[in-house]
């Protein structure tokens, strides 16, 4: 019996290249000269091979905020204490954050979903609750969760996505919260692609120093403990991930099943985006990076996955901000795909535009 993530798989189709086709003739009508739109114009494209629409009109924009604990803190990596997440997590829920700024800047949607915060949170508006525990193990000591816990985000994930986004209309961009996330998704980072912890690892919150070195090393300790499998993305999830890691995949692979673009932020976002894109390598077309972060292992994981950011702001927040900025770049490069006039409707002539 097929499982909901095969399901999920067997769901998320090829680029619709006649979509794309049809896009790419309509550029060529427009009233400017040929490729002057630069990456707009191959933005829109993708979105029409994503969504199966030549001239793509999506309603509504979706910044999901997943939270989660990391049992690594106790490994001293982070600049801040773990219950900095909670505190965050009623940051968001009030409105106060960056993210909510740039949501509200751009008319985006936060869903904010508890998928593992150390701390038993109220129920609250504006608050889903779908802890699997609170927080992950250390996995300087141990896997960071179970076989089943890590199955478990990643299907509530894609149920995130069935029930929050819309078939086809549906901006989804990818944020997150989690003291020492960026810990776990080095060493994922690190495990997917095989590049040196060295050159992933980066000051998170703000580290330096000795806590950086320290930082490194206990990514290259876990890693050589627990020798995850570079082809399994579920062994890796569970050996050194986290709960809104996890749950970000899921998200991921249900929103490719729904023929939605999804947008990623910085690198806990992009690590998840690996994940996803190791359970079904199919997702990797419908994947934009919202922008560049500072943070080392986000290069290496975007040119992995063959991603050009639409942005590059020396951004290091988190929390979807980068994603929700670029909404407006990629908006602007659906609408001009649909609204702008050709030539023959303008009455200009074209004998002489190159």
């Amino acid at each position: 019996m097929p499982t909901p993530i095969d399901t999920c798989r067997q769901a998320i189709g090829p680029l619709d290249t006649g979509a794309m086709a049809a896009a790419a003739a309509r550029w060529d009508m427009l009233t400017k000269p040929h490729g002057s739109l630069g990456r707009l114009e191959s933005l829109a494209c993708q979105v029409a091979g994503i969504t199966g629409q030549p001239r793509p009109r999506l309603s509504e924009r979706l910044a999901f905020v997943l939270a989660g604990d990391h049992g690594v803190t106790a490994e001293g990596v982070s600049a801040y204490p773990s219950d900095v997440t909670a505190q965050m997590v009623q940051n968001f829920i009030r409105g106060g954050a960056a993210i909510n700024v740039l949501a509200r800047l751009v008319g985006a949607r936060v869903v904010v979903v508890d998928m593992g915060v150390d701390a038993e949170l109220p129920a609250s508006p504006g608050l889903l609750l779908r802890k699997i525990r609170r927080g992950t193990r250390n996995f300087a000591q141990q896997a960071a969760m179970t076989d089943e816990e890590a199955l478990a985000c990643v299907e509530a994930g894609m149920t995130l996505a069935e029930t929050e986004i819309s078939d086809g209309r549906t901006w989804v961009v990818t944020g997150e919260m989690g003291i020492g996330n960026t810990t776990a998704s080095s060493a994922i980072v690190a495990a997917v692609t095989g590049a040196a912890v060295e050159r992933v690892t980066g000051r998170g919150t703000g580290v330096a120093g000795t806590v950086l070195a320290r930082k490194a090393e206990v990514i290259k300790q876990a890693l050589e403990r627990h020798r995850p499998n570079a082809q399994d993305a579920l062994d890796i999830l569970a050996k050194v991930g986290g709960f809104e890691i996890g749950g970000l995949a899921g998200i991921i692979l249900g929103a490719a099943a729904r023929r939605c673009p999804v947008v990623l932020d910085g690198l806990i976002s992009t690590a998840a985006a690996l994940l996803a894109v190791g359970l079904a390598p199919a997702v990797r077309d419908y994947l934009i990076a919202g922008h560049r972060s500072v943070e080392p292992g986000h290069g290496v994981a975007l040119q992995f996955l063959g991603l050009e950011p639409v942005l590059d702001l020396e951004l290091r927040l988190g929390e979807g901000s980068g994603g929700v900025l670029a909404l407006s770049v990629l908006e602007a490069a659906c609408r001009l795909l649909d609204e702008m006039a050709t030539f023959g409707e303008a009455g200009v002539a074209t004998e002489d535009v190159p």
